[in-house]
């Protein structure tokens, strides 16, 4: 049962950080379009954001595996 949890919560971090980049990637593709004079800026500023995400999910997704070692 825990692994199921467990593979659960990585499963929906993974999902949910899919999500999250994909809408930055969105968002800033739209800014681009609408400012292309300020494409630098908003390209920093979705890098960072993505490298943020993508620590949230890599730390949900080792807590989820801790759980499951730490059980047995």
């Amino acid at each position: 049962m825990d692994f199921g949890l467990a593979a659960i919560g990585a499963g929906l971090a993974a999902i949910g950080v899919g999500i999250g980049i994909g809408r930055i990637g969105g968002s800033a593709v739209e800014g681009i379009s609408r400012q292309p004079q300020a494409i630098n800026e908003i390209r920093g500023s979705m890098i960072l954001a993505a490298a943020l995400i993508e620590g949230v999910g890599i730390f949900a997704v080792a807590a989820a595996f801790l759980v499951l070692i730490l059980k047995k």
